[in-house]
Formats: C-alpha cells, sequence, structure tokens
C-alpha cells in the first residue's frame, strides 16, 4: 500500500497549488480566496522513484458552525488517513496565531508532522526560519509551490 501524506495549513497558504505540483496535475482549482477548496481530493504523486497518495484539504480555520465546520471534519479525517502530515504555512504572513493553534492541535496526533514554509520568494530565509522553527515541530522545508520550488 502506498504512504498517504496530508497537506493541511490555513486558508490560502498554497495547499493546493502544493497539491497540483506535486501530482503534476491542474486538478486542484487554485484561487485568491479562502474556502474554495472544500472536500478532500486526492492524487497520485512520486518522488525520487517513490509512489505516494497526496490529500489537498480545506483550510483550519477553528470555526465551529456552518460549511466550514465540515470543511474542518474533512481536513481532520484526511489528517487520520494520512501517515505524514505536511502543514503549510505562509512565509510572508509570518506566524500566525492560527498556525500555533494548529500546530498544538497537530503535536497531539500520533502523526509525522513536516512544517513546510510557502511563499519564501522575496523574504529573508533566516528571519523566517528563526520565527518558524520556534513552533517545535520539524525542521522547516522552504519552498514557493507556485513556481515549482
Amino acid at each position: 500500500m502506498k504512504p498517504v501524506i496530508a497537506l493541511v495549513g490555513r486558508p490560502n497558504v498554497g495547499k493546493s497549488t502544493m497539491f497540483n505540483q506535486m501530482t503534476r496535475t491542474r486538478a486542484a482549482l487554485v484561487a485568491d480566496y479562502a474556502g474554495l477548496t472544500r472536500d478532500r481530493q486526492y492524487g497520485s504523486a512520486e518522488h525520487e522513484g517513490r509512489e505516494f497518495i497526496v490529500i489537498d484539504t480545506g483550510g483550519l480555520t477553528g470555526e465551529r458552525g456552518g460549511i466550514e465546520a465540515l470543511m474542518q471534519d474533512q481536513a481532520w479525517a484526511a489528517i487520520e488517513e494520512a501517515d505524514c502530515v505536511v502543514f503549510l504555512v505562509d512565509a510572508r504572513a509570518g506566524l500566525t496565531m492560527a498556525d500555533q493553534e494548529i500546530a498544538e492541535k497537530l503535536r497531539r496526533t500520533s502523526k509525522i508532522i513536516q512544517l513546510v514554509v510557502n511563499k519564501v520568494d522575496g523574504v529573508d530565509e533566516s528571519l523566517v526560519q528563526a520565527e518558524f522553527s520556534r513552533m517545535g515541530l520539524s525542521e522547516p522545508v522552504f519552498t514557493t509551490a507556485s513556481h515549482g520550488r
């Protein structure tokens, strides 16, 4: 069975863009507004000869009512299903309270968590690394998913 990786994070941190890059498709819709991705989306990916399943999820907001609550349920279902969780954050926005709350909840799971700092083009990576390293998760990986890096 192929390993499963779930992409999670706040709205608009680049989860769907990362999904499209990893799956080499345009299957996930991408736009500059929150709430576009609502259900889990699955795709096949390969890296360095290893195949895996990747799951795109809606943004984690902590909302408890309406469609947002259903989106949260879908994201947490993906986390439960995953062998590894890729937690995306936005370098341009910096470390937010929402990021810290999500990190705390992810720490309570038994999952492998990989912190990925997206949108690093035009930012000082050393400052960003210092900021996001304080989260106490894995050593951050830096990328700009929209540029395929």
